[in-house]
């Protein structure tokens, strides 16, 4: 049987949550903006994840940006029955187990295709999204049949291009294959 660890839903105003010290997650100033955008069209659509402290504060586990965003915001909050140790573990976790979904080009370029906004940040993510499914589903297509080796990379984002220029030529020096790419 699967426990459940959620205590409760409270709405708490955002600035008295908190940021967990082990947080390991940055947020770029793309990020902020689309996030933005989004909530100003949509609003608040899920909750953020946190656990009670002995003195009864709220330490976030997931939504450090959106309750960096919004201070003085009453926010949806799951409380979630934890253990200090089982926190660190859904912090490091939470992340990267949804980004281990993969993708359904088709899906996605037909959902992209319907989304209307009127936020310029929205409206470049869609158009990348759409640009890059586009491209993937056109890959999948023209490799149909073909034997693809495996590749093994690792994708790092940089604050700016300086950085990006930097790490590209230090991994070269390093003997890394590498190229770049913005996204």
């Amino acid at each position: 049987m699967i426990r459940n660890r959620l205590k409760e839903l409270r709405r708490v105003k955002a600035g008295t949550l908190h940021p967990n010290p082990k947080n390991w997650r940055t947020h770029p100033a793309r990020q902020r903006e689309v996030l933005r955008g989004l909530l100003a069209e949509i609003g608040y659509a899920d909750a953020l994840l946190a656990r009670e402290l002995a003195d009864g504060a709220l330490e976030l586990i997931d939504g450090h940006l959106r309750a960096e965003i919004s201070p003085d915001e009453d926010v949806p909050v799951l409380v979630l029955d934890l253990s200090p140790a089982e926190a660190d573990k859904l912090l490091a976790l939470h992340d990267p187990l949804a980004a281990m979904a993969e993708t359904d080009y088709q899906a996605l370029t037909n959902l992209v295709a319907q989304v209307e906004t009127e936020n310029a940040a929205i409206q470049r993510t869609l158009d990348r999204l759409a640009a890059s499914s586009g491209a993937a589903s056109d890959a999948l297509d023209r490799s149909a049949g073909v034997e693809i080796p495996a590749l093994y990379q690792v994708v790092v984002q940089c604050d700016d291009e300086a950085g990006q220029r930097s790490l590209y030529e230090r991994l070269k020096s390093e003997g890394y294959a590498c190229r770049l790419l913005n996204l």
